[in-house]
């Protein structure tokens, strides 16, 4: 996150290796980041103990799982690529908020997108055919779809990978 000069002490660079967590369920939400390089998902454990991918974030995207820092948080967020992230205490950026115009700002856009996206999701997995989700899938994430392994894709839109196959196949003969 872009913050004016006196708050860059704010801020230090983490790295993460395809496969390791920026913030894992269960554990206090104490930090917030900006990905500037990389992929990474979010995902929770259904009733079965199977991971459902719920969240995908993409170069410039705020990466926090909770909208209040400190509190417990029920889902894991892991690198699909490694990344680069910028990272600040949650809590520190959050007291700026209503001091700072910049941090307001940002938080306010940033939160506004996040609940958008969480929006967007719900009323997909109510609502759409698979074809339908997989568009808005698409749209939602344009440049990810060679990025991501499928069945992460699938998992996100609450469909099985053949399904996933089928809609591919079926939207690319559309074209």
């Amino acid at each position: 996150m872009s913050t004016p000069s006196t708050n860059d002490s704010l801020h230090s660079d983490e790295f993460l290796k395809s496969g390791e967590f920026f913030l894992k369920a269960g554990k206090p939400c104490t930090k917030i980041g900006k990905l500037m390089q990389g992929v990474m998902r979010g995902f929770v454990y259904d009733q079965d103990g199977e991971e459902v991918t719920t969240h995908f974030y993409q170069e410039g995207d705020m990466i926090v799982s909770s909208y209040m820092p400190n509190v417990n948080i029920s889902m894991n967020i892991q690198a699909l690529e490694d990344c680069e992230l910028s990272v600040a205490d949650y809590s520190k950026v959050m007291s700026q908020v209503n001091k700072d115009p910049q941090i307001t700002e940002i938080i306010n856009r940033e939160f506004s997108k996040l609940n958008k996206q969480m929006q967007s999701r719900l009323v997909s997995l109510l609502n759409l055919s698979s074809a339908e989700k997989y568009t808005l899938f698409l749209n939602d994430y344009p440049g990810l779809l060679n990025r991501i392994p499928h069945y992460y894709i699938a998992q996100y839109l609450g469909i099985t990978p053949t399904q996933l196959s089928r809609v591919r196949k079926q939207l690319s003969q559309q074209m």
